[in-house]
């Protein structure tokens, strides 16, 4: 079953169980999938899924942080479920190890030298490690193995 063909089931569970967090938290996902099919005419696909997950959970973490500026617990609490709610869709994130490890060989196969190379570590990086790793988080990791 793919991404998104669980995501509607989950919706469906999610209304049966009267769990109105996971079900407009769902809903918001669905929609944005709903937002390409129309705009592009095409199915989304896995990845397509993926890269809507990431943004929603960035907006989410955003969201997050100024509500903790704005001193707003319950909203805060509201946001860490339905972070948590995204997260459970999103592939198992890199430890760092891991993430070493996998840059050392694109570094390699790209034959990067330098910090000049970085934009080349970082293009196949993102198509490589995909939503499994922040963009951030790779940029810092690829400086210090290059520089």
């Amino acid at each position: 079953m793919n991404l998104n063909a669980q995501i509607k089931s989950d919706i469906k569970d999610a209304m049966r169980a009267k769990d109105t967090v996971k079900r407009d938290t769902l809903r918001n996902i669905q929609a944005s999938v709903k937002q390409i099919e129309v705009d592009e005419r095409r199915e989304v696909t896995d990845a397509d899924m993926e890269s809507i997950l990431v943004k929603y959970l960035k907006q989410r973490e955003d969201a997050k942080a100024q509500f903790l500026e704005a001193d707003r617990k319950d909203l805060v609490e509201k946001e860490n479920v339905e972070i948590a709610i995204i997260k459970a869709y999103l592939p198992e994130p890199m430890d760092d190890d891991e993430l070493e490890s996998t840059l050392k060989e694109i570094i390699t196969s790209v034959g990067a030298q330098s910090m000049k190379d970085m934009g080349k570590v970082m293009g196949a990086a993102k198509s490589t490690i995909g939503s499994r790793a922040d963009g951030g988080r790779i940029n810092q990791m690829v400086k210090k193995l290059l520089g």
